[in-house]
């Protein structure tokens, strides 16, 4: 008589986590990838929906698990960026949704909110205002850090102002209601002066278009819109006409913060300089060395 194979014997064996995350380690660093073991704990964390802290409890995944896990891995080698594939990303305190049509902020341009904040910070009602805000990191970064700041988040790019008003919309309400969405070219004194008096501003930050346009980038800076990477030849093709606009709207002893290329430090300086409205301009360095962006106060 045959003996009918029992349940356990067609039962699916979970596979290993670990083993699943060395694969798509191993996949992502064969592409190029040297955050290889990071981004796929982050892609397996979304597949999961939980923390990535939370993956060391996870006793295994059943197939179909395995296989969305997979395919995002495969998305993720094609160097589509990271957080294209997941649908945000976190900056400072903030987590945003970004996509196609808006540029990714790096981690690198969180030292430009902290030197905001903490210049600002004590100094009472404040108005700060970020150009070319795209996603609205530093405009929600900075209004969650420094509760006594009145935001404006300013943006060009129809695209972009999508994604800036879907998440200062989604930014708790103690925030959101201190940041002001406004569509202008930062280039454009008609349309700056429109937005806001002369000398009404305390604080500037700036993360605009800088990147040379010969520069060699990563590829995922393909996905990124390219009028919100580069800046012309020289990537200064919209710090040098912003610099004398962004002088008007200060008052007297605002500051102003601008981030920039690697290579730019010097030109950036030059910029600042030439206007003939500021003092104390420094260059300032991120925490590799590499110069990262160029402070400055209204005299």
């Amino acid at each position: 008589m045959t003996e009918e194979p029992s349940d356990t014997a067609h039962r699916e064996v979970p596979a290993r986590v670990d083993s699943e995350l060395s694969r798509a380690e191993r996949t992502l660093r064969d592409a190029g990838i040297d955050s290889a073991r990071g981004d796929a704990e982050w892609l397996l964390a979304a597949v999961l929906e939980i923390d990535r802290g939370r993956l060391l409890i996870v006793d295994g995944l059943d197939q179909e698990t395995r296989d969305r896990f997979r395919g995002l891995v495969d998305r993720r080698a094609r160097r589509i960026p990271l957080q294209h594939i997941v649908g945000t990303t976190s900056f400072g305190p903030a987590e945003l949704a970004v996509g196609p049509g808006v540029f990714v902020p790096r981690p690198e341009t969180e030292f430009l909110a902290e030197w905001a904040v903490g210049i600002a910070d004590g100094a009472g009602i404040v108005t700060v205002v970020d150009l070319c805000s795209g996603s609205g990191a530093l405009a929600i970064a900075v209004a969650t850090m420094l509760p006594n700041a009145r935001v404006w988040a300013v943006e060009r790019s129809p695209e972009a102002l999508e994604w800036l008003r879907r998440n200062v919309a989604s930014a708790p309400p103690q925030v959101r209601d201190r940041i002001a969405v406004v569509a202008a070219d930062v280039t454009d004194a008609a349309q700056m002066h429109a937005m806001l008096p002369a000398g009404s501003v305390d604080v500037v930050v700036a993360n605009p278009p800088y990147v040379p346009q010969a520069a060699r980038v990563a590829p995922e800076v393909a996905h990124d819109p390219a009028d919100a990477v580069f800046g012309g030849a020289d990537g200064m093709s919209v710090i040098t006409p912003m610099m004398p606009i962004v002088a008007e709207l200060l008052r007297p002893g605002g500051v102003v913060g601008v981030e920039h290329d690697d290579t730019t430090s010097a030109a950036v300086l030059d910029v600042v300089g030439a206007v003939g409205a500021f003092d104390d301009v420094r260059a300032r360095d991120d925490l590799a060395g590499r110069p990262r962006f160029v402070t400055a106060r209204r005299v």
